[in-house]
């Protein structure tokens, strides 16, 4: 049961290595058959979420979900996962649809000074 406490403080870090650590006990501790399975998901679902593994995220909330489809919790993070991955792929396209507008206008901008020489 210590184990599981400080895995589970540890799965709402902000330093990268202890979310990591966090998960890896945790997904041991559902392996090896620990009773409170659940809560051991949701704290590895948290973890990832925090280190923006949105897919592992939504996929232990959606496990989670399955069995349990009245845990708020778990259907709060699983919404917040999708959000978050839709809103970094958003910004992505974005950020490559500036980028190639920015390479359009240098192309363009290199063709009309060399035309002027």
């Amino acid at each position: 049961d210590n184990t599981f406490q400080y895995a589970f403080a540890l799965s709402k870090s902000r330093d990268k290595s202890e979310l990591q650590y966090a998960i890896s006990m945790l997904d041991s501790l559902v392996k090896n058959g620990y009773e409170h399975q659940v809560d051991c998901m949701f704290g590895s679902a948290t973890a990832h979420y925090l280190l923006q593994e949105y897919d592992d995220a939504r996929f232990l909330c959606e496990a989670i979900l399955r069995t349990r489809p009245e845990n708020e919790a778990a259907a709060q993070l699983h919404t917040a996962s999708v959000s978050a991955k839709d809103d970094r792929e958003e910004k992505m396209a974005r950020d490559i649809a500036i980028g190639g507008a920015a390479a359009v206008a240098a192309v363009g901008l290199a063709l009309l000074l060399g035309k002027k020489r």
